[in-house]
């Protein structure tokens, strides 16, 4: 619900910040006043068309803000809807202080306000929530039709996947089968091959340059003056220190060592041997791989899922006759189950749009338009047969052909076919504006509307702009909008009204602009009788 509006710069408002309450709140004032203001600040908090027009004179912008508390799978939430209009005709929005568009405005406004009167869009108006109200009113479910509806999607998606088109089919299977042979005739099993085979080749392309150093080593540690050789002569040389026998030992078992390293050596050199056919293999395999991964990935695993890929698509439109006959089964199967579940679900509609009319009908007669017929109309079942197609339409006029809402020209007559409507209905949103509701009726009529805006409001917050003080006695909350002037300029204030104040503004709606003391005792039995305030004292004569 709307719990606080602020208005800067609206009219004749220069600056008001007001709190609402749930239930029930007329707006009154003496004509001028701003109540209208009131209903445009809210217009165009939600999204509404903005106009340069509304800005106070001398100001350079106008900015109204409105917080609402909404409950969103069962919790209460609170946004705050900016909107700040410029001399310019530029628009600004705000969400919680975040910039935002006007389109993000409407689309939340749609679910927290609906207006109705003269000029103001009407949420009920749209198609789609005229076809919500009546699955509402009737109880319909549509979990089964829009299952359907998805199981005929879901296959038409598959066969398009297929490849509806046969030349478009046989250029992909083309393509897809040299794709497959290319990486499929490589052969690829091992996504680290490449690293593996780099390793190869640089031992391969080394080879003469290792033979060479291996027998350089060689030569040095066995040929005549070589290590070996001179490790010979020591071990000959110690051979008379017996006293020391340890270190003939040691140099003994050097000798031993190097004369293995030295055949090592030299037998690893003698059998190395280049391999130019293995070396030429291994850099033509590294380069259909380099070419494989420009193609397909940039790894070789990239590749060899590429080709998995490309085998699982290839099989599928090969085997595309096989698959569109199973396709085309469930498809028809699918279809009857939704031409079913269309049948059941424009049958209850057609059923429930008599009764919905009849519903609203009745609170019409008690709405100062007695002679107003309702027809909700439903598409026909041939051509429709989920009845998506459904229109409100009014006659207001005896002999006058129905026409649908969207076309009603009087906006207090749309307002009250609304609040019927509202009556009969009770789903969101939670915020209600009327505009001239009561426009054109008086007595018992006036006495229906008020009634009836007061029980709405026992169910939702409703606002209603009245001049009628039978209207503005029933409300659970009274706003009184008032000008007044200094200093050559027009000041607009909005504030609740409670007890004596708000017996004042109604007898001032009694008689017409002054609140003389019959004015004030009517108004405080009108206050009396719909329970609004406390019986008051008789008079001494």
């Amino acid at each position: 619900m709307l719990v606080e509006l602020s208005i800067e710069n609206l009219g004749i408002i220069e600056s008001s910040r007001i709190m609402f309450e749930q239930g029930f709140t007329a707006l009154t004032g003496e004509t001028g006043a701003g109540k209208t203001m009131l209903v445009e600040a809210i217009n165009l908090v939600v999204g509404r068309r903005a106009d340069a027009s509304v800005i106070r004179d001398g100001a350079d912008e106008a900015r109204v803000e409105a917080r609402f508390v909404h409950t969103v799978e069962g919790e209460e939430q609170e946004v705050i809807l900016c909107r700040v209009i410029s001399r310019e005709g530029r628009s600004r929005a705000y969400v919680n202080d975040r910039m935002a568009t006007v389109t993000t405005l409407a689309e939340m406004g749609e679910t927290l306000v609906d207006i109705h009167g003269q000029h103001a869009h009407q949420r009920l108006l749209t198609a789609a929530v005229q076809r919500e109200s009546l699955d509402t009113f009737g109880g319909i479910t549509l979990h089964a039709l829009r299952s359907a509806r998805e199981a005929v999607t879901h296959i038409d998606a598959n066969l398009a996947a297929l490849g509806g088109d046969e030349k478009s089919r046989v250029r992909e299977i083309d393509l897809l089968q040299f794709q497959c042979e290319e990486i499929e005739s490589a052969g690829l099993g091992n996504p680290n091959e490449d690293a593996q085979l780099s390793q190869e080749e640089d031992a391969l392309a080394d080879v003469v340059k290792h033979q060479e150093a291996l027998l350089k080593a060689a030569a040095l540690l066995g040929d005549d003056g070589s290590v070996v050789d001179l490790l010979g002569q020591a071990v000959q040389a110690l051979s008379p220190v017996r006293s020391r026998s340890d270190i003939t030992e040691r140099v003994a078992s050097l000798l031993a060592e190097a004369e293995d390293v030295s055949r090592e050596v030299r037998d690893t050199a003698e059998s190395s041997e280049e391999n130019p056919e293995r070396l030429e293999e291994i850099r033509l395999r590294r380069q259909l791989l380099r070419d494989l991964q420009r193609k397909y990935g940039d790894s070789l695993a990239d590749v060899i899922a590429f080709g998995q890929e490309a085998r699982t698509r290839l099989d599928e439109l090969t085997g595309y006759a096989e698959r569109v006959a199973q396709l085309e089964n469930q498809k028809s199967a699918a279809l009857k189950e939704l031409h079913q579940q269309q049948l059941a679900v424009g049958k209850q509609r057609r059923a429930a749009a008599p009764l919905l009319a009849s519903n609203v009908e009745k609170h019409l007669r008690v709405l100062a338009l007695p002679n107003a017929s309702v027809q909700v109309s439903v598409g026909d079942a041939t051509t429709d047969p989920a009845g998506e197609s459904v229109v409100f339409m009014l006659t207001a006029n005896p002999g006058s052909a129905p026409q649908p809402l969207t076309k009603v020209a009087s906006g207090g007559e749309l307002a009250r076919v609304m609040l019927a409507l509202r009556l009969v209905l009770s789903e969101d949103p939670a915020t209600m504006v009327f505009d001239e509701v009561d426009a054109g009726i008086g007595g018992s009529a006036a006495v229906a509307v008020a009634s009836a805006l007061r029980e709405l409001g026992s169910r939702h917050q409703v606002f209603a702009v009245t001049h009628l003080p039978q209207v503005a006695a029933s409300a659970h909350h009274h706003v009184v909008v008032s000008k007044t002037v200094k200093a050559g300029k027009t000041y607009g204030a909005a504030s609740h009204v409670e007890q004596n104040n708000r017996a004042t503004e109604i007898a001032r709606m009694l008689s017409g602009g002054v609140a003389d003391e019959s004015a004030m005792a009517h108004a405080q039995d009108l206050l009396v009788s719909l329970g609004q305030n406390k019986p008051r004292k008789s008079r001494s004569k």
